[in-house]
């Protein structure tokens, strides 16, 4: 029987039309004196009503859940019937004849949306999860995100361009995943992290407007918007300022969303790095709801309270966060223990009530210190004020309390799940100090140009100095990054130089990059969408693992294939690769 309809797409103007479909069956219901199969293919379901004079009721008798069929009949209205939860629920199908085209074993759970599994069960039948129709709308979404991209990006005049995945080591930030080479034993190709290099050698060679899916690869901790593969939107063009192409983002971004979603997206504000860490305590702010942090240093100083006060004097800060509820004592140190997590000692409280402050450190502030700090936060009798101390501002008091907003923002229901506020971060530092290394690394990559002012702090004061770098940040999550690059020698000279690398050492890991800027090499700047993060935004989904279709579990491990696995000796000694216990 060849295919006629989908199963997805019968409606009452098909009554009467005599259809052949093929699918899997999805439930079984005999009522005795006819046999009902809902037959679901990957465009949705259908009833299928099978009558005791029918050559089709001893098969329909027979078959059972996922069991694959083929069936011809006629479309009928379902008169008395309907059901209003199918958009195939006006119709059926009364099926003349049916072929079992495979028998199926007992699935590990039902192809349904509305069950629990175990997402260790799921991933160890990821095809048999595959099937429900969540996760395949998921997949077509995916598929549609990446048409546009693909779409937009051509009507725009940027060519797609397939860079290699088996290249050299280079530091980028993450460990890489190494290949050993059968014909030069000791050598190993590294999988790319992101293809920074080789994109910025295409601008070199004059493309101008370079894009790829890229897949790309790091060996780092898993959590739900990272895994070891992952698929990023590469963006670069030469000759572009900060201005047009952050419209053409924009614009990119306004499509996906308006197509997609139906929405309009509103503006994409500008915050720079330090507004953003300071107002939302990270660079990855949320803007769908209020609730900023509040510098309440000066007023903590003129208290009695050691905790703050020592660490003001140590040239930290105070800072705090007026939350819309009044928390029981063990939420408070459910709090607290999460404010830990970010390296605070702790977490102090007030409670704001009609007729005071109700805090065990009230006692350490005068009743004209407590209303200055009620009137810092416009504090009405029904909040909470959280604060944190330390002497290190942006690595623990700002990071904790905005891991505290976030968290008490998804729990207080202060925003909508289906409402986007865009952003773009800015003006991030060029470098980060490893107290590990005692050394300056580069916050981004080591190959994004300094602001043009900040030049001579490469060498003078390199703390100080401020990245061309962006991020496009979307709900809390960073949504796409990128920079301006470096395109003379001179400058990359001394970006190395900066983070200790020595110019034996440049020559050795990036001398191709080193020759390459000097063959007139174009101003040029790009950005990286994370892909698989984008999606799990548009389908309302919290980890990017129900996005993709064949993911590993948080600790890096596939239940399907059993990936990573043991290889064959006879391959190792091939590799010239000894595994030692």
């Amino acid at each position: 029987m060849e295919r006629t309809h989908k199963c997805g797409e019968l409606r009452l103007e098909h009554a009467g039309s005599q259809v052949s479909l093929c699918g899997w069956v999805a439930k079984r219901r005999d009522l005795g004196g006819m046999i009902f199969l809902d037959i679901r293919d990957r465009w949705g379901l259908v009833q299928v009503v099978c009558y005791p004079d029918s050559p089709s009721y001893k098969i329909a008798d027979e078959v059972r859940s996922e069991y694959v069929v083929a069936l011809q009949g006629v479309v009928k209205a379902r008169e008395d019937n309907v059901n209003p939860d199918m958009p195939t629920g006006e119709v059926e199908v009364e099926c003349r004849e049916m072929t079992v085209l495979n028998t199926a074993a007992l699935p590990p759970f039902y192809i349904t949306d509305d069950v629990k599994v175990d997402e260790n069960l799921r991933l160890r039948y990821r095809y048999l999860d595959l099937r429900r129709p969540g996760m395949q709308a998921n997949l077509m979404l995916r598929s549609a995100t990446a048409s546009i991209f693909r779409n937009f990006l051509a009507d725009h005049d940027f060519i797609e361009v397939e860079t290699p995945i088996l290249t050299r080591s280079t530091p980028e930030g993450a460990r890489d995943f190494l290949v050993p080479s059968r014909v030069s034993p000791g050598k190993f190709y590294a999988l790319p992290q992101s293809p920074q290099l080789l994109k910025q050698l295409l601008m070199v060679a004059g493309l101008e407007r370079y894009y790829q899916l890229a897949r790309c690869f790091r060996d780092e901790d898993l959590r739900a918007d990272r895994q070891l593969e992952f698929t990023q939107v590469d963006i670069e063009v030469s000759f572009m300022g900060q201005d047009e192409f952050f419209a053409l983002m924009e614009e990119l971004v306004r499509k996906i969303f308006r197509e997609l979603k139906g929405l309009e997206l509103k503006d994409f504000p500008r915050i720079p790095w330090r507004t953003a860490m300071e107002k939302y305590g990270t660079d990855k702010p949320d803007l769908r709801f209020g609730m900023e942090l509040v510098d309440v240093s000066a007023i903590a100083a003129a208290s009695q309270f050691k905790v703050f006060t020592c660490a003001i004097e140590a040239g930290g800060s105070v800072r705090g966060i007026k939350v819309p509820a009044v928390f029981s004592r063990k939420e408070l140190d459910g709090l607290a223990e999460q404010a830990k997590l970010f390296g605070a000692q702790g977490l102090a409280w007030m409670v704001v009530e009609e007729d005071g402050i109700r805090s065990p450190i009230a006692k350490f502030f005068s009743p004209s210190q407590l209303l200055e700090l009620t009137d810092a936060f416009s504090a009405q009798p029904g909040s909470t004020l959280l604060f944190v101390s330390d002497i290190d501002t942006f690595g623990v008091v700002l990071p904790a309390l905005g891991a505290l907003r976030q968290e008490l923002g998804k729990q207080l229901n202060l925003y909508s799940e289906t409402e986007y506020r865009p952003c773009w971060v800015v003006d991030f530092p060029l470098f980060e100090y490893d107290e590990e290394e005692q050394r300056y690394v580069a916050a981004h990559h080591p190959f994004t140009a300094p602001v043009p002012e900040d030049l001579p702090k490469l060498a003078a004061d390199p703390g100080s100095a401020v990245a061309q770098a962006y991020d496009l940040v979307l709900n809390g999550w960073e949504i796409a990054g990128g920079s301006v690059r470096i395109h003379t020698a001179e400058v990359q000279e001394a970006m190395f130089k900066a983070i200790g690398i020595e110019p034996e050492q440049a020559q050795r890991q990036f001398g191709f990059l080193m020759e390459a800027l000097g063959f007139g090499a174009p101003p040029h700047r790009g950005i990286a969408f994370g892909f698989d993060r984008l999606v799990a935004i548009l389908a309302g989904e919290n980890s990017i693992r129900n996005v993709i279709a064949f993911p590993k579990t948080n600790s890096a491990f596939d239940p399907m294939t059993e990936a990573p696995s043991e290889v064959d000796a006879l391959q190792l000694a091939e590799l010239k690769i000894e595994v030692k216990d």
